[in-house]
């Protein structure tokens, strides 16, 4: 929940109330002392006895929305007529749409478009599939498949609930890169069904982004899916994810003086992001790291591991720590939370080494309350949008992709990862670099360009494969 007004909760409350008078100052106290934030005030109809007014205010969840509405309404006067909320209004009808790139204004055109001129351009293609890259919409597409099992914080709520993401990142797609991406919503969790079908499916994209798939079958997708495709498969809760933290902590090191080489790292979540995250760590030069899920840090002498858990028990914890998150932490000079809300709190952070490194990246809710965690941290970084130091995957994919496409790339490597965490991390210049900037803005103009420019020069062309850190 947001303890502050949010435009995610955003309503408009179209009212009416009588002419002359304090009428309109009542609306904004009415809406103040309910605790929320008036952001617009709209006269819609005037009249000699009423005016008609759009009132469109921020509130922290759709109960305080609605104590918001009942304040308004128990103003003298006030007859409420419409309650809109914003976010919904957004949503209706979906937020992309397929449009034509060529003019199809006569029969000559419509004949070039279509039949008879397609068909030559078909034979074309049918004689060298590459041609596909080059004359179809293979060349600027994306697939954003998700089977639902693993959506944003909710969880396991099926494709049809995780529609409304996946159009949110394909709109993503588009603004930020370019790159024309269409929602893949399965209605099965089933590995081969789902790795079948996304085979059947890549010919007309000419990349896969997998998305909110719930570990640990997102790691068998993903592997089997780069071994079938000549297409880039990129998790973009994975990688993204990874390209995004490695390049925060580049530049939160850089603040506090301190190497990538010789910090100890402590890390919260060994699911999909957790893993991926660990592996650029590693493939970066980090060496002393400790991961730890929920049963505490994971090492060699743990008899429950599974494949994915006993790869971070071979790769981490060189002295074998087997107690807590606690105990982890202290001492720590970083401190990365991929996992669940509320696990630390300041204390904790204050048992760090001198100027800690916070990553507390659990949304809504992070690891521990950055507020919190500032009286003891030299840099804190969180998830979420209003607080500094957001990690937004939306500042990797986009550019990740348009490197990938414009290179006609077959697949993702760890050099690729690398090059764009080092870009992303480098639009942050020198002069401004400080603890509340270490991660430039999603709509810095040069995120994009950047990342896209040092995945495609790291792809020299057709890159193939993924080397396992």
């Amino acid at each position: 929940m947001a303890t502050v007004p949010s435009v995610s909760y955003s309503i408009t409350v179209r009212l009416e109330v009588p002419a002359g008078g304090k009428a309109v100052s009542l609306l904004t106290h009415a809406v103040e002392s309910a605790g929320g934030v008036v952001t617009a005030l709209d006269v819609t109809n005037a009249g000699h006895e009423k005016l008609r007014i759009d009132v469109t205010c921020a509130a922290r969840d759709t109960d305080h929305a609605q104590a918001i509405v009942d304040q308004l309404e128990a103003v003298e006067g006030v007859v409420i007529h419409k309650v809109s909320d914003r976010t919904f209004l957004m949503h209706l009808g979906g937020k992309i749409e397929m449009v034509s790139k060529v003019p199809l204004r006569n029969r000559d055109e419509l004949s070039m478009a279509y039949t008879p001129g397609v068909a030559r351009v078909s034979m074309a293609i049918a004689r060298n599939k590459e041609d596909a890259r080059r004359l179809t919409i293979k060349r600027n597409t994306v697939a954003v498949v998700t089977d639902g099992s693993a959506v944003l914080g909710l969880g396991n709520i099926g494709p049809e609930a995780a529609l409304p993401v996946m159009e949110g990142k394909a709109a993503l797609f588009k603004r930020f890169a370019g790159i024309d991406a269409w929602p893949i919503c399965l209605d099965t969790q089933d590995v081969d069904e789902i790795v079948r079908t996304v085979q059947v499916i890549a010919p007309g994209f000419g990349g896969i982004n997998l998305e909110d798939i719930g570990a640990p079958r997102c790691f068998e997708i993903e592997r089997r899916l780069r071994e079938l495709l000549d297409i880039p498969v990129f998790h973009d809760d994975q990688h993204g994810t990874a390209i995004c933290v490695l390049a925060a902590l580049t530049n939160a090191l850089r603040v506090v003086n301190k190497d990538l080489e010789t910090v100890k790292i402590t890390m919260a979540g060994a699911g999909a992001a957790g893993t991926a995250v660990l592996r650029l760590l590693l493939a970066a030069g980090a060496r002393n790291i400790v991961v730890c899920d929920y049963l505490g840090a994971v090492h060699q002498g743990r008899d429950d591991l599974d494949d994915s858990l006993r790869w971070i028990a071979e790769h981490t914890n060189e002295e074998g720590y087997a107690g807590d998150l606690r105990g982890a932490v202290k001492d720590a000079d970083v401190f990365v939370g991929v996992s669940a809300p509320g696990i630390l709190t300041g204390d904790d952070i204050a048992t760090m080494a001198k100027d800690p490194v916070v990553f507390a990246l659990a949304n809504p809710e992070p690891e521990v309350s950055p507020d919190d965690a500032r009286e003891h941290a030299a840099v804190v970084a969180t998830g979420r949008s209003d607080f500094p130091n957001q990690i937004n995957n939306v500042l990797a994919f986009p550019g990740v992709f348009r490197g990938l496409l414009d290179a006609q790339a077959g697949g993702v490597t760890d050099d690729m990862l690398l090059a764009a965490a080092g870009a992303l991390a480098a639009v942050v210049a020198p002069e401004e670099l400080g603890p509340n900037y270490i991660i430039p803005s999603v709509f810095h103009p040069d995120v994009a360009t950047a990342v896209a420019a040092a995945v495609r020069e790291s792809a020299g062309g057709r890159a193939r494969g993924f080397t396992e850190a």
